[in-house]
């Protein structure tokens, strides 16, 4: 017997209810020759991704996790390869944000219609809605959201008579952190959550590294990043390396590597950018190595927004996340837009908040009683916030080539000088774009 939309979500909301470590109640079974869909999926969540996979599955068809690489450049390739061959097997994809509008204008998407649209936004957030759509037409499905919060000691703050009930600077966290002989965690190595530090600053500071009137313009996209704005984040990232509080591996850090000197041995801990799943990950370290040392330890740990660059201007958080897109070549459209959307309802998106600590893109899911056992009021509500207010990297089709030119100028920190990087990296981009530069 299949399991209707409403049957699924009462079974999966009594599960959740049930236990923190939500699980979806087993598939029916079906005859050996009904069709199979391949799910490509990151490793981040593959154990509740899997069950989702199976509970997602009907009486007409299977899903089965295929498992990308670890890396999202690597992912990136790995699915590019198999749509432009015309991969036919290739029927579900987790894509990292930025993938979205390269995919879609090569043509790599199946697009959802009418209701199929309205069922993928639903209650959505600004944010991740805006990321699924190309053309004016919806490409994907948001599955969970991402955004970077600043993380931090609460009394490393106090030491350093730093109100954190006020909106802080990158200036101010930086001198705080160097004045009490603590950190502050980043990710800047080459890769593409260092231009996603970069991006966020650069917005925040009121400006962006394209033109967000001509982004979808592709190569004849205005680079902006040459501007007040560039310098200003520029400036950060000069004041950091030479601060005396950024970390030993700064130029090869990520966000793993950030992870560690929150809670060390000795000395006051740091501040640091990083994703939702840092509150799960250092819940689940409690008395264990790379985590908090007690309970109380794990008290001492704040958040807020993510920091301004300009005193006095809004932050634009990062946002990322996983996004569902339908293969172009699949030979089951519509099954596999059927279970597109029921991998991204608002059980699975709970399911991911609680088991994972991944953010949910639909807002009513973070008024559940699920969440509300697992998460702090407050950490949701900053989530929420955050996600609806972020400032996305730009939305182009050539996006991973001006990621790549970006970080070729911007690299190591140590190089980064305000009179200079944003000139050159400008330079460079526009060269890139027009086919004049490789990388």
């Amino acid at each position: 017997m299949r399991r209707t939309g409403a049957a699924l979500r009462r079974t999966l909301g009594a599960a959740a209810c049930a236990t923190l470590a939500v699980s979806f109640l087993a598939a029916c079974g079906g005859d050996s020759g009904k069709p199979t869909l391949n799910w490509y999926i990151n490793p981040d969540g593959q154990e509740t991704l899997t069950q989702l996979a199976e509970d997602c599955s009907t009486d007409d068809y299977d899903i089965a996790i295929q498992l990308l690489p670890a890396s999202a450049t690597d992912q990136r390739t790995q699915l590019a390869r198999r749509l432009a061959a015309g991969d036919s097997s290739t029927d579900l994809m987790s894509l990292d944000p930025v993938f979205v509008p390269e995919f879609a204008n090569a043509d790599w998407l199946l697009t959802f219609e009418d209701d199929l649209a309205d069922q993928a936004l639903d209650d959505v957030l600004d944010g991740p809605a805006d990321i699924v759509q190309w053309n004016d037409q919806v490409v994907a499905v948001p599955q969970w959201a991402n955004t970077q919060v600043l993380w931090y000691r609460k009394s490393l703050a106090e030491a350093a008579g730093l109100d954190m009930s006020q909106p802080v600077t990158w200036d101010q966290v930086i001198d705080a952190a160097a004045d009490q002989g603590g950190t502050v965690g980043v990710q800047a190595n080459r890769y593409e959550a260092y231009v996603v530090w970069i991006n966020a600053m650069i917005q925040g500071a009121g400006g962006n590294i394209l033109d967000p009137d001509t982004v979808e313009d592709g190569r004849d996209a205005k680079v902006t990043i040459d501007s007040q704005a560039g310098k200003d984040a520029a400036a950060v990232i000069q004041k950091l390396v030479d601060s005396g509080a950024a970390q030993p591996d700064l130029s090869t850090s990520n966000e793993g590597t950030s992870l560690g000197r929150m809670f060390p041995d000795e000395g006051p801990g740091s501040f640091m950018v990083n994703w939702t799943f840092v509150y799960s990950n250092y819940k689940g370290l409690i008395g264990q190595p790379g985590g908090p040392a007690d309970d109380e330890a794990f008290e001492d740990l704040g958040w807020v927004r993510y920091p301004q660059t300009v005193e006095g201007e809004d932050s634009k958080p990062p946002i990322g996340g996983i996004e569902i897109g339908v293969g172009a070549y699949t030979e089951h459209p519509d099954f596999a837009r059927e279970a597109a959307l029921c991998v991204a309802s608002p059980e699975a998106q709970t399911a991911l908040a609680v088991n994972d600590g991944f953010a949910p893109t639909r807002e009513s899911v973070y008024d559940s009683p699920e969440l509300a056992e697992a998460f702090p009021a407050d950490l949701l509500e900053l989530f929420r916030d955050s996600i609806d207010e972020a400032g996305p990297r730009p939305k182009s089709a050539f996006y991973s080539q001006i990621s790549n030119a970006i970080q070729s100028r911007w690299h190591p920190p140590s190089s980064v000088n305000p009179d200079t990087t944003p000139e050159r990296s400008a330079a460079f981009l526009k060269a890139v774009l027009r086919g004049e530069a490789l990388l």
